[in-house]
């Protein structure tokens, strides 16, 4: 993501910004941030819109027919059906082709352009969905969806990132994430008042993600574009007024100063995705753009936000009953992000990753204890069971909601220098897409052939992911992103790519060098170092 671009080569004047939290800045975080809503709305309603009878009876009969047997065989396998798993999936292949369109409009045409363009193809894909007489439609409107979140999660954390003050910059970003998880809570909460409308409630689900469309593209008429933009594109008067206007006050010399130093470092990159590749970017390409978007997908959280409604009707409850109990869980994952917001500052990136993980790994090593003890006799679970799986998966919820959930989303956006922020927060997104895709392909089927052991695979999965935290990613809690890099240059692992030598900053030349406030060398600024040693 593209996380305080403002700062990268002055890390010396980071000392003189001033801000205050002013009711411009406010209208336009809360109006860009509507952007993780679509995204939210759209995991929240496609699992119960999957698990309602009348979608099922029109669109998948087979699938109905199945759901009412209490056979041995189909407990784990009544919804495994590729076409029905393909409704949730293709949106997630359409936002994996579609960030890379969205990169070069958010670049070139600013970020407030992408979240317009969004906010209309999620709206097209909302009315289409809503209409659908067959599963053709379905799989079209999907993909529109599709289209419209590959725009939004493009541009709105970058946008958040680059509006929000340093200090807060962590809070702001986790905006996207509290939209989403708004998105996923409102959402269950209309399947769950529109399932005894028949047979025609499930259209009421899909129809209403037009709201979200219809408020952010409105709010997006009236969003300033970020200082960062406009300077980027050479309107340099404009980006000092917005800037002055969004930090409540004209003393933004030293801000601007490293807003046109950063652009015209920006600039001297020809091609931003071959130096990702470059040996100094190594840590980056590895942990923000491959390690962490992947991890997020595979703690198995999103298995349950698309499928919370069918894994509770698989496991013998009632339709309204899992409806229900997947409102419950979204309502963990809204405190969840509340928490993160609160305290990660705090505590740090690395405390919640790890704390958070165990916890995980135990609430899904709970689940499978369980259901390979109480399920799959083709009996419905009894009521304690029941209850006792859904506070399990709270718990669950919590700890991802205040870890993997936001921090994937947050730390990447700290991780990239200047000059491979925009190809990384493609290739962050991609990857994210790509493996949400997957997860949403493959779950139903697995649940299928895995049984409870599905639960068990994701356990070692977070198991594996919390090693790679610990072993690989320093704490950024507090540490200027002009100052990242030097991180890397300490680390046990990653100073043999990063070492002093490695500059940290510049083109795809070696030619290029890193200059400070007064021209000097970044890694000759006592002020820079002193202030990294603090935060060590």
């Amino acid at each position: 993501m593209g996380g305080g671009g403002f700062v990268e080569k002055g890390g010396a004047r980071a000392e003189f910004y001033e801000h205050k939290i002013t009711g411009y800045f406010i209208f336009a975080c809360v109006v860009a941030a509507l952007g993780g809503s679509l995204f939210g709305y759209d995991l929240g309603v496609s699992g119960g819109v999957t698990s309602m009878d009348d979608f099922l009876k029109e669109f998948f009969p087979d699938i109905y027919r199945r759901k009412q047997a209490h056979l041995e065989e189909t407990d784990y396998c009544k919804y495994d059906n590729q076409i029905l798993t393909l409704f949730t999936s293709s949106l997630y292949f359409a936002a994996l082709v579609s960030t890379f369109g969205a990169s070069h409009i958010t670049r070139n045409k600013g970020r407030r352009m992408s979240i317009l363009c969004g906010a209309v193809s999620f709206f097209a894909g909302a009315v289409l969905n809503a209409a659908a007489q067959n599963i053709a439609m379905l799989i079209v409107g999907r993909v529109l969806l599709g289209v419209g979140i590959g725009f939004g999660n493009q541009a709105v954390p970058l946008y958040l990132s680059e509006m929000a003050p340093a200090k807060v910059r962590g809070a702001v970003n986790q905006l996207f994430q509290l939209t989403t998880c708004l998105g996923i809570l409102i959402a269950n909460f209309i399947n769950y008042g529109v399932e005894k409308i028949h047979p025609w409630g499930w259209r009421i689900s899909l129809g209403l993600a037009t709201v979200p469309a219809v408020l952010m593209f409105v709010g997006g008429l009236f969003l300033p574009e970020t200082p960062n933009s406009l300077v980027e594109q050479g309107k340099l008067d404009e980006g000092r007024r917005v800037l002055e206007k969004v930090r409540g006050t004209t003393k933004v010399d030293a801000e601007f100063q490293d807003l046109l130093d950063a652009s015209k470092a920006a600039k001297a990159i020809k091609n931003p995705f071959r130096n990702l590749l470059q040996r100094r970017n190594r840590p980056q390409l590895v942990i923000a753009a491959l390690g962490i978007p992947a991890f997020q997908q595979l703690t198995g959280m999103n298995s349950i936000l698309f499928y919370a409604p069918v894994i509770f009707q698989s496991l013998g409850f009632g339709s309204g009953a899992s409806l229900y109990s997947s409102a419950i869980t979204s309502s963990a994952l809204v405190l969840a992000t509340f928490i993160s917001m609160a305290l990660v500052d705090k505590f740090g990136r690395r405390a919640f990753f790890l704390e958070a993980g165990c916890e995980m790994i135990c609430c899904l090593v709970a689940v499978a204890i369980t259901l390979a003890l109480k399920f799959g006799e083709g009996v419905v679970l009894s009521k304690g069971i029941g209850i006792f799986l859904v506070l399990v998966i709270c718990i669950f919820v919590l700890a991802y909601g205040r870890s993997w959930g936001p921090l994937g989303w947050l730390v990447p956006s700290e991780l990239f220098p200047l000059e491979t922020r925009s190809a990384g927060q493609s290739v962050v997104v991609c990857v994210n897409m790509i493996f949400t895709a997957l997860i949403a392909q493959c779950f139903l089927a697995s649940l299928c052939h895995l049984r409870y052991g599905i639960f068990l695979l994701f356990a070692a999965l977070i198991a594996i992911m919390s090693c790679f935290i610990y072993f690989l990613l320093p704490e950024t809690k507090q540490v200027p992103i002009e100052e990242i890099y030097l991180l890397w240059q300490s680390h046990w692992f990653w100073k043999r790519y990063c070492g002093p030598e490695e500059r940290p900053h510049g083109a795809d030349g070696p030619e290029e060098k890193p200059h400070g406030a007064d021209g000097k060398s970044e890694l000759q600024m006592p002020s820079t170092q002193t202030a990294n040693n603090n935060h060590q």
